[in-house]
């Protein structure tokens, strides 16, 4: 039976992070079909940082409760540059990190990913033995990857994120899935994430075109159904988990996720 790495991304930017109640909600998560979590590094208070210690410590206290993949942020719009946004690598139990595309308006922001930047974080992953998920916002940065892959080693299995919803980027239609999905490279792997997220069917036409990871979470958005959003990501989680399995599909395990992803495991 084909699985489905469900990833969660569990903290909306701009909202405060307690370590503990982030950690029950994520092994909640776990236990309604969440393989991935994905964070970036946050202080308390939800503000990018370069500072790991805490995003460090949100992990540890999930990993205490809950043997989920360790995914870590290299991105967000923040005054950052390329060697501080990749301080998460340097925390050793990060099996799989966000590797951004390319720049792109992100909202009212511009979201910048030269290509210098894209070289030294796939560089920065390939060298920790880390797998990287390509983030991408357009069907261009799929053309951008290709160049720095020639350039460079890469890791594999190549995965790529397809990112939809953002003001400025693509938008979750099934024209511009079927046209993102068909530059996608035939040996890669892919996943989704819609942004803003307002309904099921986006993510469930996702699936049935074949993607490997579909994420959600508060990052990206709480939507449950109409009028009403959750009050806790596993909330979330449920929901796509029951998705999945009337399409007599399977959420992924954790490890299960691992051996699709080939990934290194928190002890290696």
């Amino acid at each position: 039976m084909r699985k489905v790495i469900i990833s969660l991304a569990p903290v909306a930017a701009g909202t405060s992070v307690d370590a503990v109640k982030l950690a029950e909600d994520v092994e909640k998560s776990v236990r309604a079909g969440a393989a991935m979590c994905h964070l970036h590094c946050r202080k308390p208070d939800g503000s990018l940082t370069p500072d790991i210690s805490y995003m460090t410590e949100c992990f540890e206290e999930i990993l205490k409760r809950t043997d989920v993949v360790v995914q870590a942020s290299t991105g967000g719009v923040s005054g950052m540059n390329i060697q501080e946004r990749c301080n998460p690598l340097d925390y050793e139990k990060v099996e799989s990190a966000s590797l951004n595309g390319g720049s792109t308006n992100l909202g009212e922001a511009v979201y910048i990913n030269s290509f210098e930047d894209i070289r030294y974080c796939a560089d920065a992953v390939y060298q920790r033995g880390i797998l990287p998920e390509t983030e991408v916002f357009d069907i261009g940065m799929l053309y951008n990857m290709e160049l720095v892959k020639r350039e460079q080693p890469f890791a594999e299995p190549q995965l790529f994120n397809l990112v939809f919803g953002h003001k400025g980027g693509m938008q979750p239609t099934p024209e511009m899935l079927s046209a993102f999905r068909s530059f996608v490279p035939s040996d890669a792997l892919w996943g989704v994430t819609h942004f803003g997220r307002d309904n099921w069917t986006f993510l469930a036409m996702a699936i049935a075109m074949g993607a490997t990871v579909v994420r959600v979470g508060f990052e990206d958005s709480a939507y449950l159904s109409d009028g009403v959003n959750a009050e806790y990501n596993y909330q979330v989680v449920e929901k796509l988990a029951v998705l999945i399995r009337a399409m007599g599909l399977e959420p992924a395990t954790p490890d299960e996720a691992r051996e699709i992803l080939k990934l290194k495991g928190h002890n290696c």
